[in-house]
């Protein structure tokens, strides 16, 4: 039997996801860490929870600010179509959220599809930029896994690819011109906006403080949890954590998560039950509220998932 192409994508991660899975939880002591788990002071968990929601309200606030040249919507809709997208990231594989936020906020705000799509695209590119130097903080710290290493210098290498060529369509605008069909040519005057408007530049530094943010959840988790890390630990927690999310993988990374926070944990010295019980109430506090916040705000746009794919992918 010949799987297709389509299939084959989302088995591979489906497989991942069982694979770290059993890796992680492989002869890990349920009935010592499970107490430990229920024991956790809520007040820590509703910090975690509310420092949770702070990150994808800066990150809307950041969409706009990139988006105000060419024409953005209110923030709060903004926030709903990255909900609406995050949810689709948490139950389907292959992350069809960014495509679906996309379709939402050109859709809502009038902006040409492949316009929201280029400004998606900066936001990638802003959060690869600071990610690297957190990459490259940590690993003063710690010495780093080889395939992180090497994960990171492959990332380096597409941010600077990106890069280059949103600079060249940007500064070589003629040029630019001479290699792109005229009808995609008024996306380059969205671009030229967007880079040479004040709130291009607010927006690379509101990614700052939208990577700061990732942060909270990771410190009030494993305060609670009693491992009594560092914020420096937690930083480069979640630098693994984040360098682990770049491959495709199963819905809400489920598995590969649970590596990476095992990962990062052990490297800054917590033992392996620890860290696993650790990374398992980390992943309960991050994913549930982006499934109810995100299915509330998939409701109010009354379509369903299916929908909002097929229109997308028109």
């Amino acid at each position: 039997m010949i799987i297709s192409r389509r299939l084959l994508v989302p088995l591979l991660g489906y497989a991942v996801s069982i694979a770290c899975m059993v890796f992680v939880y492989r002869g890990f002591d349920w009935e010592e860490q499970l107490p430990r788990i229920r024991r956790t002071p809520l007040g820590f968990v509703l910090a975690a929870v509310l420092c949770d929601i702070a990150i994808y309200c800066v990150q809307g606030w950041r969409w706009n600010e990139l988006l105000k040249p060419v024409g953005a919507l209110p923030v709060w809709r903004s926030m709903q179509a990255i909900y609406v997208g995050l949810f689709a990231n948490e139950v389907l594989p292959l992350r069809p959220g960014e495509i679906i936020r996309t379709f939402l906020q050109a859709r809502w705000s009038g902006v040409p599809f492949t316009v929201v799509l280029s400004s998606v695209v900066i936001e990638r590119l802003f959060d690869g930029f600071w990610l690297i130097l957190g990459f490259l903080a940590t690993s003063f710290f710690v010495e780093l896994p080889p395939v992180l290493i090497y994960g990171s210098r492959i990332l380096a290498v597409i941010l600077l690819l990106l890069g280059g060529l949103l600079a060249f369509a940007i500064f070589r605008r003629e040029q630019a011109e001479k290699w792109l069909n005229p009808k995609f040519r008024h996306h380059l005057d969205a671009l030229d906006a967007m880079s040479r408007s004040r709130s291009f530049y607010n927006a690379f530094l509101i990614s700052l403080l939208y990577l700061v943010l990732q942060i909270g959840p990771i410190y009030f988790i494993q305060r609670g949890f009693g491992l009594n890390l560092g914020l420096g630990a937690c930083a480069g927690i979640l630098v693994i954590l984040r360098l682990g999310s770049v491959p495709p993988q199963g819905p809400s990374n489920v598995g590969s998560f649970q590596t990476f926070a095992v990962l990062g944990a052990v490297l800054f010295g917590v033992d392996s039950q620890s860290a696993t019980g650790f990374a398992t109430l980390l992943f309960i506090v991050i994913t549930v509220p982006l499934w109810i916040v995100g299915f509330i705000a998939l409701l109010a746009t009354k379509m369903k998932l299916r929908q909002l794919i097929d229109a997308a992918e028109q």
